[in-house]
């Protein structure tokens, strides 16, 4: 089913840039800027089997998507001045941001050199406990368990299952199925006690992993002080919020916060949600990273930004450079607003 909303969006982007119609549309659907969400990014990687492709990007296609604004003469800002220009109406040339989510090692070894190349601020949201070695990513986990599974035997409610992962196509159906499944549990004790049941039995060290991947508090620091680096707030354990009672959502936003600007003695003014989708952040969050003085607030909710925004500082939407789709021809129907508006049914706004 997601390979097959894969090839649809596939599909829509490319009809979208051979009919010409995103030119037509970009007055109308472009908006003042955009803010471009990313998580890692690195070379590609072999192998068949690669069910979080979507959140990684190659440097190439990031240096390609530089250039292609750099070309459109969209200036390319930090969320400072994007939260700036957005309060204050100075909209005479179009901006865009630069964001990547949970804080990996990839972002400061491919990421940053191509962000050089063109001068280009970027803000990396760090999960606080991703920085201490010990946070759970457990879509990266889940992917571990079954890349060195011939079959995966778990309990979903009353029943016992034994799924396949002997195939590429196999062990992408059972990551769906246990993705999905984990994502859907009540609470976040629910999925912690399930993932690390896997991961014990198919030897896989979430730690080792997080360790592995993610910057530690020594290097987020080394990382901040370069000029065209801001730190943001990504929680302390990259919760789903919208799960938690409200004490303890507020806790995950303020706590994270505090961590980071004692590791960087400075101020951390902007959050990324996350998931960041309407499951995982919606109007109560949105209140809640407000009155937490967080100047900005971003979403995974696909979206160009338009003056409205001004008013929902801590409901951004973002514009995903998706892994499955790396092809530098869609970039101009990206920036035309064509893409997520047909997305959101071609509503301007939401924030709700």
């Amino acid at each position: 089913m997601k390979q097959l909303r894969n090839n649809v969006i596939r599909a829509g982007l490319g009809a979208l840039y051979f009919s010409g119609a995103h030119h037509l549309l970009r007055p109308l659907l472009s908006g003042v800027g955009a803010i471009f969400m990313l998580h890692h990014v690195r070379p590609a990687r072999e192998g068949a089997f690669q069910p979080n492709r979507h959140l990684e990007v190659t440097p190439d296609f990031l240096r390609a998507t530089l250039r292609h604004l750099r070309s459109r003469e969209i200036d390319i800002v930090s969320m400072d001045e994007l939260h700036e220009r957005l309060i204050q109406g100075r909209f005479e040339r179009r901006f865009a941001a630069f964001t990547l989510d949970d804080g990996y090692r990839d972002n400061r070894d491919h990421a940053l050199p191509v962000l050089r190349e063109f001068d280009a601020p970027a803000t990396i949201y760090v999960a606080s406990d991703f920085a201490e070695g010990t946070g759970r990513l457990w879509w990266t986990a889940l992917e571990a368990v079954i890349a060195k599974a011939e079959r995966v035997d778990v309990t979903i409610g009353h029943s016992a299952l034994r799924l396949d992962a002997s195939t590429p196509a196999a062990k992408q159906a059972t990551f769906d199925r246990l993705h999905d499944w984990l994502r859907a549990l009540p609470g976040e004790h629910d999925l912690k006690r399930e993932i690390e049941a896997l991961c014990a039995a198919h030897g896989v060290d979430m730690e080792a992993l997080c360790r592995g991947l993610c910057l530690s508090w020594d290097e987020v620091k080394r990382l901040a002080a370069d000029p065209l680096v801001t730190i943001g707030a990504h929680t302390i354990s990259h919760c789903n919020l919208a799960k938690l009672s409200e004490e303890i959502a507020t806790q995950e936003m303020a706590v994270s916060r505090v961590r980071i600007e004692h590791a960087l003695e400075r101020e951390v003014l902007h959050l990324a949600y996350p998931y960041g989708d309407r499951e995982a952040a919606g109007t109560r969050e949105f209140a809640l990273a407000a009155s937490a003085a967080f100047k900005t607030a971003v979403t995974t909710r696909p979206g160009m930004l338009f003056a409205e925004n001004a008013d929902h500082m801590t409901a951004l939407p973002r514009v995903s450079l998706n892994g499955n789709y790396q092809d530098a021809r869609i970039l101009p129907v990206l920036t035309s607003g064509a893409a997520t508006a047909m997305w959101n049914g071609f509503r301007r706004f939401a924030a709700a």
